[in-house]
């Protein structure tokens, strides 16, 4: 079989960056390895996939937030395209024969006999080629012959793939010793490039993530000191914001002091969630103003403590001056609250303004509400028995039917009436909220 029909790329990515350019390397195949230094992907059986070679290759170049990657090269074989790039990597010109005029340092396997080899003239793959297979063999090794086998297609190539890791889990040495907390800022940006990149090849977003930093010094004035310190960090609902993270995590740390200089930083993940890919549409997107309500939560809770901050949180009751109650910020990240559409399906048809405490309205001579003028009734009632066993501070159950009334000066109103209880005679009518 010829394995030569395949498409190889190699990529040499920054040192650094080896591992997060294998996890954007994976969003386009899972055939991905590590050879040399290098990022190998075989891209055949996804071309179709992505619109041909040129639009992989543009997409996959396309960094992000990774550093840019310093060289690539594609070829039929891995070895060869892993030739060319080192050939690029030295600045030097490519032969016009491939892959019989590559260097034959350029090849791994050879460099234990490549001395012996240059001393015979034997200085290419294709020279190498020429020699006695068997002689090759028995004076070098099986193995320098199957990787020239390999690079010619004559026999596949093995690599153990790379795999997503299930947790982000990275730790960077920082460039300084820092001593104070927000300088650990331009390092932790850095892993937040590299979480970035693992989310989006997993189609996750984060929930809650932790920042660690190895202390340098384990002992100041005689006293002990801990070997690490952690700042957790949470957010209301997944996202692959880096934007947010970063200034989540520049908040935090403006409230923290380093208990000793630090010389290391970690950052894992604690909890991730599917995220949906975004779906294409022919209409412009709306240009969105501003940071989302939860983001900017976030945010101000970082800065003010958590306890500082309340938020309004959805309560299964039926009567809708129970429908929310106002929690701590923390409280409501910690906890999942259920949907809207979960608690109340038919809120939409709720006002948006609500009387603090319902108004008793009067009554006409022919019972019918009247408030600033008479109120004409739409649509039928929509009944609602609220409170139970479960609410001891009730005094007794909320028997009420609600209506939408019109009003000639205030427009739309939303009244209701309570049903009647044992010794009251006629429903009373009250005004709870008015639609804008």
């Amino acid at each position: 079989m010829n394995w030569i029909g395949m498409t190889w790329i190699a990529l040499w990515p920054p040192e650094d960056q080896l591992q997060p350019w294998c996890w954007q390397a994976l969003r386009f195949t899972p055939r991905v390895a590590v050879d040399q230094g290098c990022v190998l992907l075989e891209v055949s059986g996804t071309l179709r996939l992505w619109g041909g070679l040129r639009a992989l290759l543009r997409q996959l170049l396309q960094p992000g937030a990774l550093q840019a990657c310093r060289a690539w090269a594609r070829a039929g074989t891995a070895p060869v395209a892993l030739a060319l790039l080192q050939l690029k990597r030295q600045d030097r010109e490519p032969p016009a024969r491939l892959p019989d005029g590559l260097p034959l340092d350029t090849l791994a396997a050879a460099a234990p006999a490549l001395a012996v080899l240059e001393r015979t003239g034997c200085r290419s793959f294709g020279a190498l080629r020429a020699l006695p297979r068997a002689g090759v063999a028995r004076r070098f090794g099986a193995d320098l012959l199957e990787a020239l086998d390999q690079a010619y297609g004559a026999r596949p190539v093995t690599y153990d793939w790379c795999r997503l890791p299930p947790v982000f889990d990275q730790n960077l040495e920082l460039p300084a010793i820092a001593t104070a907390a927000p300088e650990l800022l331009w390092t932790g940006q850095r892993l937040l490039d590299a979480l970035h990149t693992w989310l989006r090849a997993g189609q996750r977003g984060v929930l809650a993530l932790e920042l660690e930093w190895t202390h340098d010094l384990r002992r100041i004035d005689g006293r002990s000191l801990p070997r690490l310190d952690r700042l957790p960090i949470r957010t209301a609902r997944p996202t692959q914001d880096m934007a947010h993270l970063c200034r989540l995590l520049l908040e935090h740390l403006q409230h923290r002091s380093l208990a000793a200089p630090a010389n290391h930083l970690r950052l894992r993940t604690l909890e991730v969630a599917p995220l949906p890919g975004a779906n294409a549409s022919l209409l412009p997107e709306e240009q969105q103003q501003g940071e989302p309500l939860h983001a900017l939560v976030e945010r101000l809770a970082a800065r003010l403590g958590a306890d500082r901050v309340l938020v309004p949180r959805l309560v299964a009751d039926h009567r809708p001056e129970c429908m929310q109650r106002w929690v701590h910020a923390q409280e409501a990240q910690q906890g999942g609250a259920p949907a809207a559409e979960e608690l109340a399906p038919d809120a939409a048809l709720y006002p948006a303004w609500l009387l603090r405490e319902p108004l008793p309205l009067e009554m006409d001579r022919q019972g019918q509400p009247v408030f600033h003028g008479p109120l004409q009734l739409l649509a039928r009632p929509r009944r609602v028995d609220g409170a139970g066993w479960w609410d001891l501070d009730a005094a007794q159950p909320a028997m009420r039917d609600y209506r939408l009334a019109r009003s000639a000066k205030l427009g739309l109103l939303w009244l209701y009436s309570e049903r009647p209880h044992s010794g009251q005679a006629e429903p009373r009518w009250f005004l709870q909220g008015a639609y804008a």
